[in-house]
């Protein structure tokens, strides 16, 4: 049985962001104690962007969670980025271990993780990279399994944008954890709110975002004192307010008794097939226009990518897009992908020209 498996959903991870002194660590164990949270965290080694912050207590932390294991019976995890991390860990009783983002964005250090696991009976929790990459995800879930870990969750907490103005720290990109789940049926997901938002004040929306997709559990960081934590005061939350957030979550179900509504859902799901269909092969269609369209240029001698007939697109199917009550953005970010693939079939015909010229 899974490590992860408490059978109440959803599971919760709490806990300051950074182990700051024993009292600290001691009081947001009391503070939660009475609160259904399964796993304390704490940050005892803190890879920080730049140099002069705090890093953490280390060895001192890990005694200081023995203590909350002790007292509160509280099972607790840290996360690990060297092997003499994991190492320590170990030697401290620690139950259960995590991979933060800035490692599992290098497999060259996942692998010395990996390594350093192999042989150990413990579960792993692995957050997902910096930059959206299901495959980095994936690739580093699947160096802990080869290296025998076989009880293992995933933590997505967002990913690092260019945009310099967001109302998030760190974008959701929600089709990335889900893609993650489609390859990975019986991998528990669990959503950290407190890196996505940056934000006290919209974890409590994030939290209940991810319930509504069914996301198995959360982590939420938990301080005495938010304002001032000695690391990401904006969004850590109090005892009192981890409560109050998971008092006010609606948990959905994964699927329904009612044979009524059971019915209704397989109706409306057999048009949305039918509705597929016709679109996969409206496209087919396109793209075999995009190919007579190369045929054309290719004979006019002109570029496959022509930036007026480009903005055209943009504007026109945005503007039909809004009259339907569809987001503008969604639509454009559609017809990306279909004019790449439009490009592509208009290439390959041009290709051909030039091989027909060196031949």
């Amino acid at each position: 049985m899974s490590f992860f498996s408490s059978g109440n959903k959803p599971y919760i991870i709490a806990g300051p962001c950074s182990a700051e002194t024993r009292e600290q660590v001691l009081e947001v164990a009391a503070g939660i104690a009475d609160i259904p949270v399964q796993l304390y965290r704490a940050g005892v080694w803190k890879p920080r962007t730049r140099p002069g912050s705090f890093e953490g207590n280390g060895i001192q932390a890990l005694e200081w969670l023995q203590e909350v294991k002790a007292t509160h019976k509280i099972p607790v995890t840290v996360e690990v980025a060297e092997p003499q991390h994991v190492e320590q860990a170990l030697k401290y009783g620690i139950d259960v271990l995590w991979l933060g983002a800035r490692t599992t964005v290098n497999p060259f250090q996942v692998q010395r993780l990996a390594d350093a696991l192999k042989g150990m009976n413990i579960p792993v929790m692995v957050k997902n990279p910096v930059n959206p990459d299901v495959d980095l995800w994936q690739g580093a879930i699947e160096r802990l399994m080869q290296a025998g870990i076989t009880d293992i969750a995933a933590i997505h907490r967002g990913f690092s944008s260019y945009q310099a103005v967001s109302a998030y720290r760190n974008q959701p990109n929600w089709p990335i954890p889900i893609e993650l789940k489609r390859r990975n049926p019986e991998l528990p997901i669990f959503c950290d709110p407190s890196h996505i938002t940056g934000n006290r004040e919209l974890v409590a929306d994030i939290a209940q975002k991810a319930m509504d997709m069914g996301f198995e559990g959360l982590m939420i960081e938990t301080h005495p004192n938010p304002p001032v934590a000695w690391s990401d005061a904006a969004q850590q939350v109090t005892p009192a307010r981890l409560k109050e957030i998971l008092d006010q979550l609606v948990i959905r179900q994964q699927h329904t008794t009612d044979a009524g509504i059971g019915l209704t859902l397989e109706q409306l799901r057999q048009q949305m097939d039918s509705l597929d269909a016709e679109i996969i092969d409206l496209i087919a269609r396109r793209m075999e226009l995009s190919a007579r369209i190369g045929e054309v240029k290719k004979e006019c001698n002109m570029t496959a990518y022509q930036p007026e007939r480009w903005r055209e697109i943009v504007e026109t199917r945005g503007s039909r897009a809004e009259k339907h009550n569809l987001s503008k953005e969604f639509i454009v970010a559609l017809y990306e992908k279909i004019h790449d693939e439009s490009i592509k079939k208009q290439l390959e015909v041009l290709q051909a020209l030039m091989n027909e010229v060196k031949g």
